[in-house]
């Protein structure tokens, strides 16, 4: 079809809005492996889930087979708010690259939480209403996490409790009074409020905090407060399930116009975009119906795929959550303060780890002035401001763009930009006054952390 034919953004309309999550997992051969016991080196059984999290959600957890989930009519009609989300042709950013390379993005910023986000929060408040749960607790990075949750939980009437990550509690302190406005407290992490918090803080005094402090935090909280549960934004199988809206469609918009795209980019911190986004063409994949270059990008900050090890280890920094077995920095690994705060996470979704491990994606990680400066360019041209995150996929797709140019081949990128930056303008304040600098882990800083890492099976 020629390309005058296709419009900036393609919209589905409310009709061809999916009704079912697809689980992955239900197309995978090789399962991701199971949730450890960290005190009996066994697989975590739904008994043992579900003081943690909730009934529906442990169900959806553990779920390796059933393929497409329905997604209740309460959460359909509250994702029209906002979905379905467009998919867009940069063709101002193509002509800015002069390649012949077609760029398209999914955009996932149309909501007040500025993220994609929301897709899990939503799902994950309604399943805590419906178990008639007082409240849920969690842990957020950036930001966007916590305000997408306390939206949900703010439709729900549920209570909010948010650990956020002390460097971008710092960073971001209008991301913070969104969230409390929606009625969340929010406290930094690590804090004086929790036992775990307070061991961290001896052990790691003056620290920015990492997700997995926080998420430490959150954990404690829940399982010491009746009618609570922790709910997670990332990482979780659960949560990959919940964020396939954004892959089918992604896909359903491309079908619509005979559109098959030859590689798809997204971001990487715990799994969340990049597995939701990912979903429906990695499926095609395994099943041996079409191939597609997946490519995770992920800071060079905290590189988990490209340099961490595929083992088993604990998801948080005070080691009271279960072992998943991931590609893992350890989770002693307290990155850098850098400003792409939802992708400071030590390790990486365990069906994720699981593909890339299988040689079905490939890794790259990048330094966050070369993130900021495609940052500004996509700005610049497309007139949208992303988010840090975001913007590493970006970066992702600019250089793909650019061999194109330099080859001539008319590839087709498609690529995932999770959300705005407006709550991250610290960070671009830092690019423009040229005092962003680059930090890259040793490897004996990562050594030094692996070399902590649980021993299972041993």
């Amino acid at each position: 079809m020629s390309d005058t034919k296709i419009p900036y953004k393609i919209y589905l309309s409310e009709n061809e809005m999916p009704t079912s999550w697809y689980n992955l997992r239900a197309d995978m051969k090789n399962k991701p492996a199971p949730l450890l016991n960290p005190g009996t080196g066994k697989p975590l059984t739904a008994e043992e889930l579900t003081p943690i999290f909730c009934d529906e959600l442990v169900a959806q957890e553990l779920d390796n087979d059933t393929k497409f989930i329905p997604i209740p009519e309460e959460i359909q009609n509250f994702y029209k708010m906002f979905r379905p989300s467009p998919l867009v042709r940069a063709y101002c950013l193509e002509e800015k690259l002069g390649t012949p390379a077609k760029i398209y993005y999914k955009f996932e910023g149309n909501n007040t939480s500025g993220s994609h986000k929301l897709n899990s929060a939503i799902a994950q408040a309604y399943y805590a209403k419906k178990q008639g749960l007082k409240g849920v607790t969690t842990e957020t990075g950036a930001g966007q996490w916590g305000t997408a949750l306390s939206m949900a939980c703010a439709y729900f009437g549920l209570d909010c409790k948010v650990y956020m990550v002390k460097v971008s509690y710092e960073q971001k302190p209008f991301r913070r009074e969104v969230m409390r406005t929606y009625g969340a407290s929010v406290v930094p992490s690590p804090s004086d409020t929790t036992e775990v918090g307070r061991k961290i803080l001896a052990e790691f005094p003056g620290t920015t905090g990492s997700l997995g402090c926080a998420i430490s935090e959150a954990v404690e909280v829940a399982t010491k407060n009746p009618g609570y549960r922790y709910v997670l934004g990332s990482v979780l199988n659960q949560v990959l399930l919940h964020q396939s809206v954004i892959g089918l469609e992604t896909k359903a918009a491309l079908d619509k116009y005979g559109i098959k795209p030859d590689m798809i980019i997204g971001c990487a911190g715990g799994g969340s975009n990049l597995g939701g986004l990912i979903a429906p063409f990695m499926g095609e994949k395994l099943r041996g119906e079409a191939d597609y270059r997946i490519i995770a990008v992920e800071p060079a900050s905290c590189p988990s795929f490209t340099r961490g090890t595929f083992a088993y280890d604990f998801c948080d920094t005070g080691k009271i959550c279960p072992l998943a077995k991931m590609y893992t920095l350890g989770s002693s690994f307290i990155p850098s303060a850098n400003h792409a705060g939802g992708l400071r996470f030590h390790g990486m979704s365990s069906t994720l780890s699981q593909l890339y491990h299988d040689g079905f994606m490939e890794a790259r990680s990048v330094e966050q002035t070369a993130v900021f400066e495609a940052a500004e360019m996509f700005a610049r041209t497309e007139g949208i401001l992303p988010a840090p995150e975001s913007s590493h996929a970006i970066r992702a797709a600019i250089d793909e763009a650019l061999k194109c140019k330099e080859s001539g081949e008319e590839k087709t990128i498609v690529f995932g930009l999770t959300g705005t930056g407006y709550f991250d303008l610290v960070a671009y304040q830092k690019y423009n006054d040229g005092e962003m600098s680059d930090y890259i882990p040793t490897d004996e800083d990562i050594a030094a952390s692996v070399a902590k890492l649980p021993k299972v099976g041993e």
